[in-house]
């Protein structure tokens, strides 16, 4: 494989356009943010979505899984040439139906070059991330199974390692963006982590049929679904004292948390509100929900009473979850 010479708007311009191919939620969010860190968190988000194609292959065996995310962290880190970990994963994934994810995964090149553009903060953070996530996904891949993880302890911290991680990734490039943010935050680090943990979470319940298809379980071993439900909310009203942390100046990363943030209470409340359900597409948001709530961003991301109100409102079925176990 000949390694490619990018231009550096060509790379950008891939950038987006496969953030819009792989995630819709995100190629909504990530734009909010101020073009200084719209690049470094669009490009980490599509670092983690290599990695969690890696995951959700039904086709690899858990312990190639840990081979490729072993050969993906060398090649974030510098450490190896992007062709030795491209080509073995794109042979392992030669039957995967998401043709997306395997353009994405053939443009290592490209995402690399331009978190190689980003500064030496930004890069230590994304390398920071990527190497706990990796280690720790990698963990979990040899414990994937029907019938769940062993305890909450083992459920929060593969939360952690997905998700609570970039919570304290974007924390940290909030931080050198905004000082002012920098100093809300200390003391309140922990925020950061149960934001990220709460929007797994979320995903969490919302994928679970779709995850025992496949013989995967992420959900603790004899925790209910209420049970879940309720500690999923308090990580949400965590998430919700996070984002009253970013100074209301700072509209894009409140709008980009906001936005993130209330997609998820409506999810998990839409949840909430069925005793099961069969698919993931019976709680899934409706396109005009979303672009209604994206619209709401715009007036009420820099209003922490508005976003109380929304919270209160629309997390109705996860509060008498809450009441019912209390």
């Amino acid at each position: 494989m000949k390694k490619p010479i990018g231009h550096p708007q060509a790379d950008l311009a891939y950038q987006q356009a496969i953030l819009g191919s792989v995630s819709r939620t995100f190629a909504l969010t990530i734009p909010l943010l101020p073009p200084e860190i719209e690049k470094v968190v669009g490009n980490t988000y599509l670092l983690c979505r290599i990695i969690d194609t890696i995951e959700d292959a039904p086709q690899i065996i858990p312990e190639e899984k840990k081979r490729l995310s072993a050969l993906f962290l060398d090649t974030v880190l510098g450490n190896s040439p992007v062709e030795l970990f491209v080509e073995p994963c794109l042979s392992a994934l030669k039957n995967y139906s998401n043709r997306d994810e395997i353009d994405l995964i053939e443009h290592t090149p490209t995402v690399l070059r331009i978190l190689n553009s980003c500064s030496i903060h930004d890069q230590a953070a994304v390398n920071r991330c990527i190497s706990i996530m990796s280690a720790g996904m990698s963990r979990f891949h040899l414990k994937q199974n029907a019938a769940g993880l062993k305890n909450l302890a083992e459920f929060e911290e593969y939360c952690y390692v997905v998700a609570g991680v970039v919570g304290e990734l974007l924390t940290s490039i909030f931080s050198a963006y905004s000082p002012k943010f920098a100093k809300r935050i200390v003391g309140h680090e922990a925020l950061a982590i149960d934001f990220g943990q709460a929007l797994q979470m979320t995903n969490i319940l919302k994928d679970a049929q779709e995850d025992e298809t496949r013989g995967v379980s992420w959900r603790p071993i004899q925790f209910s679904q209420v049970q879940l439900l309720k500690l999923a909310y308090q990580k949400l009203a965590s998430a919700m004292n996070y984002i009253h942390l970013i100074p209301k100046e700072e509209r894009g990363m409140r709008r980009f948390c906001f936005l993130a943030f209330g997609l998820a209470v409506m999810n998990l409340n839409k949840i909430g509100s069925q005793a099961q359900f069969n698919s993931k597409q019976e709680v899934k948001l409706s396109r005009n929900i979303v672009k209604v709530f994206y619209i709401f961003t715009k007036v009420a991301a820099t209003s922490d009473p508005i976003i109380r109100a929304f919270f209160y409102l629309a997390s109705a079925n996860l509060r008498k979850i809450e009441s019912e176990l209390s």
